[in-house]
């Protein structure tokens, strides 16, 4: 008997995750390099010539997507692979967008730290006149759509103590791949931002089926302008809510924002939801998003997560 326990087909299973992680990688790897490419091909044009000068760099005035807020992680990392795919619709009375967005996670030394990569494949809106006079674009849309900037986000763990707190920090690096600068939808500038991210319980049941947990991040979010004297603008960050889960479901609400020291339309506000279920190695999610301030969009998503 103890001779069968040992010949048991653990070494394929691993094998088999190995290469099922590997093929998502160059899955998505291959995605994101097609869509940059095809996206190159029909950018001509993008310079839009006698705009740019006028644009004005702040999340106001620029797509739902031009700006993103770091995400409440309640201070702690998953150990589980991540791809997501998901589409996400973008209103407000002067435009409406559509998107496709993909992210990859990928968790180091079982959950002490973490590389994420995420990118919007597919972008297409719809301006009003009224919107492309007030933002100084060149037109209300492209019919070749638009994509976005590809980010580079790194985690690592602090803190890991159920009788204090989860602190983690995070680096993101926002890279210039976006297009259609020239409709103030992406900036062609590159940021970043720093935070820290901490959650505790307030609580927890001994199966681990239900649980209440307050979160919330502050830290340092940077971004390059097209001023000649003032090349960045350089803000906070901030966010605070509550998380619940009960069995397979999970319930965020939080409150987050940008504030920027210019006051040009750089300080978003947004109440954000998000609706989780899990079903095995897979998770649906909707997420809700209300603009407040300088962030004039509401948003829709519903997304698909699959976990290795």
């Amino acid at each position: 008997m103890h001779f069968d326990r040992l010949t048991l087909p653990l070494p394929v299973n691993n094998d088999n995750k190995m290469i099922l992680k590997k093929k998502t990688i160059y899955l998505f790897f291959i995605i994101l390099a097609a869509s940059t490419v095809v996206n190159k091909v029909y950018a001509e044009g993008d310079e839009g010539d006698g705009y740019l000068h006028n644009l004005q760099y702040s999340p106001r005035y620029f797509g739902p997507n031009a700006f993103p807020m770091p995400e409440l992680r309640s201070g702690s990392l998953g150990t589980r692979w991540e791809a997501e795919v998901r589409g996400e619709y973008h209103e407000f009375e002067g435009d409406r967008t559509k998107d496709i967005y993909a992210r990859l996670f990928v968790p180091v030394a079982e959950g002490r730290a973490g590389l994420e990569i995420n990118y919007v494949i597919y972008e297409y809106y719809n301006m009003t006149r009224e919107t492309v006079e007030e933002r100084h674009a060149a037109g209300t849309h492209w019919d070749h759509g638009a994509h976005g900037d590809i980010i580079v986000s790194s985690f690592y763990r602090l803190l890991k103590s159920e009788k204090w707190a989860d602190i983690m920090l995070e680096a993101t690096l926002k890279t210039a791949s976006g297009n259609r600068l020239a409709d103030a939808r992406y900036t062609d500038a590159a940021a970043y931002w720093f935070n820290v991210n901490i959650g505790r319980n307030l609580y927890k049941r001994p199966d681990n089926k239900l649980h209440l947990r307050i979160q919330g991040l502050a830290g340092f979010y940077c971004w390059m302008t097209n001023e000649i004297v003032h090349r960045q603008n350089d803000a906070f960050i901030y966010a605070a809510g509550i998380s619940g889960a009960f069995k397979n479901l999970t319930l965020d609400a939080d409150v987050a924002g940008i504030y920027g020291y210019k006051n040009n339309g750089d300080r978003p506000l947004q109440l954000r939801t998000k609706l989780n279920y899990e079903y095995g190695k897979s998770i649906f999610s909707f997420r809700y998003k209300h603009g407040m301030k300088d962030a004039l969009y509401d948003t829709f998503s519903v997304g698909y997560i699959r976990c290795f």
